[in-house]
């Protein structure tokens, strides 16, 4: 598993994907603590809960003990002119 500074990480990315190409783990630290995991694309795609077991395991992340609702609201419809209209007329 390589770990990386975002600054670093963002200077070499090409070299870090190559790593991630081959099937390694990068880590990316900011002020050395572990801020995220870059893990290579499985073709036969795995839950979310599996590709982080590990973390969850070591105690590095917390699983959400509830689900998450994905529900989006429908927009509100108002009477008017629409929003990006009066900010239009408003920068002439």
């Amino acid at each position: 598993m390589q770990s990386a500074g975002i600054k670093e990480f963002k200077n070499q990315l090409s070299r870090y994907l190559a790593f991630v190409k081959k099937g390694d783990d990068v880590l990316i630290t900011e002020r050395g603590r572990v801020i995220a995991r870059v893990i290579k694309e499985n073709s036969r795609s795995s839950s979310l809960r599996q590709a982080l077991q590990p973390l969850v395991l070591k105690g590095q992340v917390v699983m959400p003990k509830c689900e998450i609702k994905r529900d989006i609201s429908d927009p509100v419809k108002l009477s008017g002119k629409a929003v990006s209209k009066i900010v239009l007329e408003d920068r002439r």
